[in-house]
């Protein structure tokens, strides 16, 4: 999903996003290293400068700077599909999990968080090639979807997988408030006028990185308290849904989900949530069109609008972000006598092309604002389009109506100090290229012309939108101010790329991004090229809200103790070495996979997205000057015929043989085995040894003894979803075969896989995705652990008492236990059990994602996708 690809050598964009149920496609990563990278100007001997590299990068093949864009948009789609194929998440599921957790027992031992430290994107340790150090965008976390900022300085935030955080000094010590509910995911985060903090859970940016939630809740004291099951506003209604706004109006809360709008007493917790309004409600669970395979495009509500003039008077904004016939605005003037209208808007905003929204009225209500994203420009062949965004328009009556008038494009806004400023960055890459993903709109509650608006970057307007300034720019690269050295920089802090969440309060306005919260004086100041001087990073360390896809772990080199580093959705990969007082980013852009000798934590590979590997043998740390002739790390990316044409999904598997640190295997549509190790210098390093098949991409590996083990699906989506296994020697090509599943073998993801280090023909699966029970659409299948020992020849379901809850990653470790790591909890099944127990205490109820051993300390490291890398002393059980 466009995850904000923010990667200093190759400009992609994106955080990617999609939540429940919505489809994708496989798409290969093409970066173009030499493109934003500090390279040798060609001819010349010294580095380019910013200027001669966004010069180069312009003259790029339009259609590959497209490709980029196209890519952070389908890609990211593919993280949710091991959740939802082949269907969509019935309400019941995550309640009924959580339910079933509290059931099992406990073992004994505790948690210990890891990176809970302070992570610095601008670290002067690793000024490599591959990093995005001296970008700007300073000490940073994960993505923060809900912002709440009271007057009398607290702050809360949400964490797109991390809950909810609060702060009572205006941003920075950070206290986690909603770690006993069912679900981190988090949708939105409001302020009543009450006082109290109301949470959406159910992240709504239509990408992949996105959780469905277990509903709304309510906190009445939130300086003092912290958020329960108890909590939950209404029954079942809004499980299973991601929820992109909550308003307050009229004595209600309004949700707006993609099953439809809602609202809910405020004055109650109790009884259920109305549905006010559903463009198609045949599509809705239990509809007669529940099943088809669009269902979960057909009902999405963007945001919802109360007339600040009239309570009564509601506006909705509903729409599939590539399209569709119900898409537009709606209203009703009266909403509790019912009957919706669809708006036919005039003047400047196009109402055949309505795409996701986002509003904002002023505090009167005289002025109604709102951006656009464009479905006709989504569809567009790639390479033919430069931004996703139609515009941000003004309705100065306050009427969805109109007219409408048009106060910013992406041309408007790069010529605003955008860093993506068509001319300067290249087709394919401007302004409101991920405006299907990044979007906040808000108004100044003392100034109806005062607004700023987040898309990729931060922009801001004093005069209703008739000049705009980058307040917040992507990164401070290509400026004339910008020095990889930072006694030579001048250029202000940034934020960090990729927007989604705004407060204003306490004389600031906040933002949250993919990078955490970022905050400054809601009249700031600007330099000369309307860039804002004044930004604060309030990501200290203490709001460990970072999104893992992976971890890796092996021995310091030269200081006792660990090197533990991770791929992070849109924050390159971290590393932390013993000593160390706050952790650095060696590699940028998206991390994906990652692994690390165990002899050696300094030798790693690092995965951007997509295959696109890079192995380092001294933690890639190069404070020189940042060239790609002085870079520490080597590109290895396996391919056919030229880098970059090898289909693989956005998080691409990869790993090491157990008993062999030089012996690889990675997984795109082809089996790939290295026996170079960490020697290999390029991608024709591997060899090909198998073909997965046409449309089959490898969704986990595991090796073990010289036997592998890969995991594939193909298509991955909703439609017509297909899965498989195939195993075979890494050293004999002719031993691959697929395996023949039974009947009854799940037909959801095969997310992980572990082998027995004792015996490769014993080897446990990791089944994503909810049962049947709570799965609509094509049979889904029961289990989430199978288990083989004649090397898959037959497989048996060994989940016994475990939640039924979505697994992604398996470990067997020597004594024969079992480590599993799952969307709610990491459970251990101890050697000759059958039954297993929740694993220690202390760890968030957050999506785990990668379990490793580590020998060094004895323990196992758990990757969580919102809550940071947490590790457990198994000297403890």
């Amino acid at each position: 999903m466009s995850k904000s690809r923010w990667r200093k050598p190759a400009i992609i964009a994106g955080a990617l996003v999609l939540t429940a149920a919505l489809g994708g496609v496989a798409a290969t990563n093409h970066e173009v290293l030499e493109a934003l990278g500090l390279a040798k100007e060609p001819g010349a001997g010294l580095p380019m400068q910013p200027r001669e590299r966004a010069e180069m990068l312009a003259g790029e093949d339009p259609a590959e700077a497209g490709e980029e864009a196209f890519e952070a948009r389908t890609i990211a789609e593919q993280f949710a599909q091991p959740r939802y194929a082949p269907g969509i998440v019935s309400p019941g599921a995550y309640s009924a999990a959580y339910s079933q957790l509290g059931s099992l027992s406990v073992t004994k031992g505790n948690w210990r968080e890891v990176t809970k430290i302070r992570y610095d994107a601008d670290d002067p340790r690793y000024r490599d090639y591959a990093s995005n150090s001296s970008g700007g965008a300073g000490d940073v976390t994960g993505r923060v979807t809900g912002l709440a900022a009271d007057k009398s300085g607290y702050v809360y935030a949400a964490g797109a997988d991390g809950g909810v955080w609060r702060s009572s000094t205006g941003g920075g010590n950070w206290t986690p408030i909603a770690d006993q509910l069912p679900t981190l995911s988090s949708g939105d985060l409001v302020l009543a006028s009450d006082g109290s903090l109301w949470y959406a859970t159910g992240e709504a940016n239509t990408g992949g990185t996105s959780y469905v939630g277990a509903g709304v809740y309510r906190l009445g004291s939130p300086k003092s308290s912290q958020f329960s099951s108890s909590d939950r506003v209404g029954g079942s209604e809004l499980e299973s849904t991601v929820i992109n706004k909550l308003r307050f109006f009229d004595g209600k809360v309004w949700a707006a989900t993609n099953r439809g709008l809602y609202s809910h007493a405020m004055s109650s917790t109790s009884g259920s949530w109305k549905l006010e309004f559903a463009p198609n409600p045949s599509y809705l669970p239990g509809g007669a069109n529940a099943g088809t395979a669009n269902a979960a495009y057909k009902n999405i509500v963007n945001d919802v609008a109360g007339d600040p003039r009239d309570a009564k008077h509601v506006v909705v904004a509903s729409a599939w972000r590539s399209g569709d016939t119900y898409n537009g605005f709606y209203e009703t003037a009266d909403y509790t006598a019912g009957g919706w209208t669809k708006v036919n808007p005039t003047g400047a905003i196009p109402a055949d092309d309505i795409g996701y929204v986002t509003f904002a009225f002023s505090a009167d209500g005289g002025k109604l604002y709102a951006i656009n994203q464009s479905p006709s420009l989504l569809n567009k062949p790639t390479g033919n389009v430069n931004s996703y965004l139609d515009g941000i328009y003004v309705s100065n009556n306050g009427s969805p109506s109109g007219p409408w008038s048009k106060i910013a494009d992406s041309q408007k806004l790069g010529s605003s100090g955008s860093a993506l400023k068509q001319t300067v960055i290249g087709k394919g890459y401007g302004p409101g290229i991920q405006a299907w993903y990044n979007q906040f709109l808000t108004v100044d509650p003392a100034n109806p012309n005062h607004l700023w608006a987040g898309l990729e970057e931060v922009y801001e307007s004093t005069d209703a939108g008739a000049t705009w300034k980058t307040i917040g720019p992507y990164w401070n690269f290509y400026f004339s101010c910008w020095n990889i050295s930072d006694s030579k920089n001048t250029c202000p802090d940034s934020t960090h790329p990729d927007q989604h969440s705004v407060a204003v309060g306490d004389g600031f306005v906040y933002v949250g991004n993919d990078g955490g919260v970022y905050r400054r004086p809601i009249n700031g100041q600007t330099n000369k090229d309307g860039h804002a001087t004044d930004w604060k990073s309030l990501n200290d360390g203490s709001m460990d809200a970072l999104q893992y896809y992976s971890v890796a772990v092996g021995k310091d080199p030269a200081k006792a103790g660990t090197v533990v580093s991770g791929g992070l959705q849109d924050n390159g990969a971290s590393i932390l070495r013993p000593g160390d007082t706050v952790m650095g980013s060696h590699f940028g852009g998206d991390g994906g996979d990652a692994q690390a000798d165990p002899a050696n934590g300094c030798k790693q590979v690092q995965e951007y997205t997509n295959l696109a590997m890079r192995v380092t043998e001294n933690c890639n740390e190069n404070p020189g000057p940042g060239t790609l002739e002085t870079s520490t790390s080597r590109d290895i990316r396996p391919y056919t015929s030229s880098p970059g044409d090898e289909p693989a999904r956005f998080i691409a598997p990869f790993a090491p043989d157990d008993h062999d640190a030089n012996g690889w295997v990675a997984g795109g549509r082809h089996v790939w085995v290295n026996t170079k190790g960490y020697s290999i210098q390029d991608g024709k390093g591997w060899t090909n040894v198998f073909d997965l098949g046409a449309g089959h991409t490898a969704t986990s590996v595991a090796v073990s003894g010289g036997t592998a083990y890969v995991g594939w699906c193909g298509p991955c989506n909703n439609d017509h979803f297909a899965r498989g296994v195939a195993v075979g020697k890494v050293n004999d090509p002719a031993s691959w075969h697929q395996l023949t599943l039974s009947a009854d073998f799940p037909n959801r993801f095969v997310q992980g896989v572990g082998v027995d280090p004792a015996n490769p023909s014993h080897a446990f699966l990791a089944i994503n995705g909810f049962s049947r029970r709570f799965t609509e659409g094509p049979g889904a299948g029961f289990g989430h652990v199978y288990e083989t020992t004649d090397a898959g020849a037959t497989w048996k379901d060994v989940s016994a008492n475990l939640p039924d809850v979505p697994a992604s990653s398996i470990k067997e470790l020597s004594n024969g236990a079992l480590v599993l790591a799952t969307d709610l909890a990491t459970f251990y099944r101890a050697p000759g059990a059958t039954d297993w127990q929740r694993l220690g205490t202390g760890l968030p109820l957050t999506v785990g994602m990668d379990v490793e051993y580590n020998a060094v300390d004895n323990s196992v490291y758990v990757a969580t996708h919102g809550r940071g890398i947490w590790a457990f002393d198994l000297a403890q059980l």
